[in-house]
């Protein structure tokens, strides 16, 4: 049995954050172990508050886990501040030094309902000093926008290749040397297209019908552990990244008849 660590915020009503990320391992055979970065008040109708771990703590939780537990991979969701962000490049650094671990970084930076959930001096951290150290990183399209200076407006569109977004993920990926998959689920267009950008060049295209649901919360979650799990059994990316696009397809279809909450319900991921 593989160990997968996430390093990510807390969701209350577990849509989302450590509790997907621990739903999604386990569905998918593997053991999942935590590091809470940031509680939060949330539900499906949106982000409430947000209190940050202090990042001693986080540097604790880190060294509980990794001076014990054989990690195979590491997901990384929300890190609040750059303090958090030093403590968490810092250890990752160390035990990358001595381990072959995948790591997966889903750069949450602004929450569905639009509450900001990183820093501006956090961002600007994590593109220097922590993309680096990542096999992938998977920002949506506003944070495409955010990370690469390209208007968001640019990025969307109702095609499922547009240029801008070829530019911004190959801009990525070169300058930080990593992956990026650049995640089309926010485009208005009835296809959903991903694309990953390897640093060598190459570019692999995922596309999938849009399925129609209002139970949406916690996608990215579901996908970037569902890949961070995948690479820990030895998958290549490409191949881990499309295994893990039909986990999402399965969850969003098994979650669209789900009642849970008043807002943007969970996936359900039963594999």
């Amino acid at each position: 049995m593989s160990i997968i660590l996430s390093i990510a915020g807390s969701d209350p009503s577990a849509g989302a954050g450590i509790q997907q990320d621990l739903k999604t391992i386990t569905a998918l055979g593997e053991y999942g172990a935590t590091v809470i970065t940031a509680l939060t008040s949330q539900n499906t109708m949106g982000v409430d508050a947000v209190m940050s771990v202090p990042a001693d703590v986080v540097c604790s939780q880190m060294e509980s886990v990794l001076s014990d537990l054989d990690v195979a991979a590491i997901k990384i969701g929300m890190v609040p501040n750059v303090e958090v962000a030093r403590v968490v490049a810092d250890k990752l650094r160390r035990y990358l030094s001595g381990h072959r671990v995948s790591v997966v970084y889903d750069p949450v930076m602004v929450s569905t309902s639009g509450r900001e959930l990183m820093t501006t001096e956090c961002v600007e951290f994590v593109r220097q000093s922590l993309f680096p150290l990542c096999t992938l990183v998977t920002p949506n399209l506003s944070e495409t926008a955010c990370l690469s200076g390209i208007p968001l407006e640019q990025l969307d569109g109702s095609e499922p290749h547009n240029d801008r977004r070829e530019k911004a993920g190959k801009l990525l990926s070169a300058k930080c040397g990593v992956a990026f998959l650049l995640k089309g689920g926010h485009a208005h267009s009835a296809q959903m297209t991903d694309h990953l950008y390897l640093p060598d060049g190459t570019v692999h295209t995922y596309s999938a019908p849009r399925i129609e649901s209002t139970n949406l919360h916690g996608t990215g979650c579901t996908l970037s552990s569902a890949i961070a799990t995948y690479l820990a059994n030895g998958h290549p990316l490409p191949d881990a990244v499309r295994a893990a696009k039909e986990v999402l397809q399965r969850a969003v279809i098994q979650g669209r008849d789900l009642h849970i909450g008043h807002g943007n319900g969970p996936l359900w991921v039963n594999n």
